[in-house]
């Protein structure tokens, strides 16, 4: 290979490593933006008297399996009999 094609296979790798950078950026600048808007919501929901630790433990459980939340609520109130809390 000569230096030129090496030269100009450098600058191709090294434009698409930019592009691959740049959209990287890109998104990470909407993740802020999304986050910035969900705390919008949170800060709007609590000014409404909502409680917003509620509120994301409610979000968690709709990101869960039906199956998976009885289990483990069967299993919590299991230990709670067992130290006398129910």
């Amino acid at each position: 290979m000569s230096d030129e094609q090496a030269d100009a296979t450098y600058r191709v790798t090294a434009d698409e490593l930019r592009q691959f950078i740049e959209r990287i950026e890109r998104l990470d600048q909407e993740k802020k933006d999304i986050a910035d808007q969900q705390k919008e919501v949170m800060a709007e929901a609590k000014g409404r008297g909502y409680d917003t630790k509620v509120i994301r433990k409610v979000i968690a459980l709709r990101k869960r399996e039906p199956d998976d939340i009885a289990e483990e609520e069967a299993v919590m109130e299991m230990y709670k009999q067992a130290l006398g809390m129910s």
